[in-house]
């Protein structure tokens, strides 16, 4: 089995906000996580994320997508993808299982925050699950950052 890559160290001007792109997927993709009890669920552990902001995010059946900036830039995102998973998992108490490890994406400009803040919204639309993307909640804190919608 191949080891991960070694971490990229976080290059940005200090004034720059640290934001990722992460996406964690369920084992196996199984089709588990998109109805209500687990949204309720995401609301509370995103809750509980005391060194993360959650910008966004869009369950799919099998997978997560977030936009998330850590407090501390030097905050680690698996940090960030372990609490979520358990936190998860615990309110949901859940017999599935998150695969491993996560892909994230440090967003290095705001023309990559808007471009991933357009994947986010329109996952959902191009799986078929929904029509438009404003039948979505779309989140307050995401408008504030200033992303254009």
């Amino acid at each position: 089995m191949m080891g991960h890559p070694p971490r990229i160290p976080v290059w940005l001007r200090w004034e720059q906000a640290t934001i990722y792109f992460v996406t964690i997927c369920v084992a196996d993709r199984k089709a588990v996580l998109a109805n209500e009890k687990v949204i309720d669920a995401l609301k509370t552990a995103a809750a509980k994320l005391g060194d993360w902001s959650l910008l966004a995010a869009i369950l799919m059946p099998d997978h997560l997508h977030a936009i998330v900036a850590p407090k501390n830039r030097e905050a680690k995102v698996g940090n960030f993808s372990g609490a979520l998973n358990r936190w998860m998992r615990k309110e949901l108490d859940a017999s599935w299982k998150w695969q491993p490890s996560c892909f994230d994406r440090l967003l290095r400009s705001d023309e990559s925050l808007h471009e991933k803040w357009l994947y986010v919204r329109e996952n959902p639309v191009r799986a078929g699950l929904v029509k438009n993307w404003q039948v979505m909640a779309v989140p307050n804190r995401v408008r504030r950052r200033g992303i254009k919608l």
